[in-house]
């Protein structure tokens, strides 16, 4: 099980890298190890790098890192942690897929980093599990896999998997690893040579709070941008986000103008246009699918929203080509309604 105390001394782990594997969280994991090492003066752990094919790997920010070896080299390492990052959606599984799961079988300890979730996903190691994903991708996780459990939490630890968000969350799951077998003073003493001044846990968000992203402490605009986020497949009234929130809606009018410079109509449409590109980049769910469960009721309409919004249409975010006829356009929406 992760995280129970090593069976032999250094504890080894494999770091998988796929293309385009976001460097932030992949040297956060590797740097904790390296801290644990030297600041406890003992060689805790050992880590190599692998690819499918051996070869080196290029990072999302251009950076090509170089492996020890393919696959197959790594498959005496008990441990082993999948480094995601951007468009993992392209990257074909099927040749590690295959590889995880014989993995898996042989009782390996299989972990995922930032978009790594998505690909042990797609081979089936999370069923039945609790996991998480940088948040940007949680919208089109649960599309397509409804059934596993997936949170907006830093990392999860769930018996022999263990995923986390990206990011700096890689150096929070792997101090917490290094607390539960080797003692907190050791993990506090690693995350002081970071400067990092809290180690997170489990059950700490992703996000930043919602005042501090939006700079605005409003008690009740921020109710109703909360229901905003929780109802966007089926969007509420103007009224009754107001009433919600116990506001008229002149004063729900009032408050996003006055901290936002929108409307609350505005404000609520480019939230769902925000979730919309999210899943036509992260999935291959119809055009037709991402505009109903972003609120839209119209493939048309949703269309000329987007391409008013991000200046191209849907099928342009997908490198599609345009539609051999203009779809018939809706009347302009009024800024004041909620849904169309």
């Amino acid at each position: 099980m992760f995280g129970a105390p090593p069976r032999e001394l250094p504890q080894r782990i494999g770091l998988v890298l796929i293309p385009n594997f976001s460097m932030i969280a992949f040297t956060g994991a590797v740097e904790t190890m390296r801290l644990a090492n030297r600041t406890s003066g003992r060689e805790l752990y050992q880590w190599a790098l692998f690819s499918c094919d051996g070869r080196p790997v290029r990072s999302s920010a251009g950076i090509e890192v170089a492996v020890a070896g393919d696959l197959t080299a790594a498959e005496s390492w008990p441990t082993v942690i999948v480094c995601g990052g951007l468009d993992v959606q392209k990257f074909d599984i099927r040749p590690m897929a295959s590889w995880l799961r014989r993995m898996a079988r042989r009782g390996a300890d299989i972990g995922a980093l930032c978009t790594g979730s998505l690909v042990l996903a797609r081979a089936g190691l999370l069923d039945g599990y609790r996991c998480t994903i940088h948040w940007e991708n949680i919208a089109g996780f649960v599309e397509e896999f409804p059934e596993i459990e997936v949170t907006d939490e830093v990392f999860e630890i769930d018996r022999n998997r263990f995923t986390c968000a990206g990011g700096t969350a890689a150096i929070d799951l792997m101090l917490n690893l290094l607390a539960r077998q080797h003692g907190h003073a050791l993990a506090a003493a690693v995350a002081d040579q970071f400067v990092h001044e809290r180690i997170r846990d489990e059950h700490d968000h992703q996000r930043m709070s919602l005042p501090a992203r939006l700079g605005v402490r409003h008690t009740k605009l921020l109710s109703v941008i909360r229901l905003m986020e929780q109802n966007l497949e089926e969007p509420l009234e103007r009224t009754e986000l107001a009433r919600r929130a116990g506001l008229s809606t002149r004063q729900l009018e009032r408050l996003f103008h006055k901290y936002l410079r929108r409307s609350p109509a505005r404000y609520y449409l480019e939230l769902r246009l925000d979730r919309a590109r999210l899943l036509l980049i992260q999935t291959d769910m119809p055009i037709i699918d991402v505009a109903l469960a972003c609120g839209f009721v119209s493939a048309s309409h949703f269309s000329k929203c987007y391409r008013d919004f991000f200046g191209h249409t849907p099928r342009r975010e997908r490198g599609l080509p345009a539609l051999s006829a203009p779809p018939i356009e809706p009347p302009a929406m009024d800024e004041h309604e909620a849904v169309e």
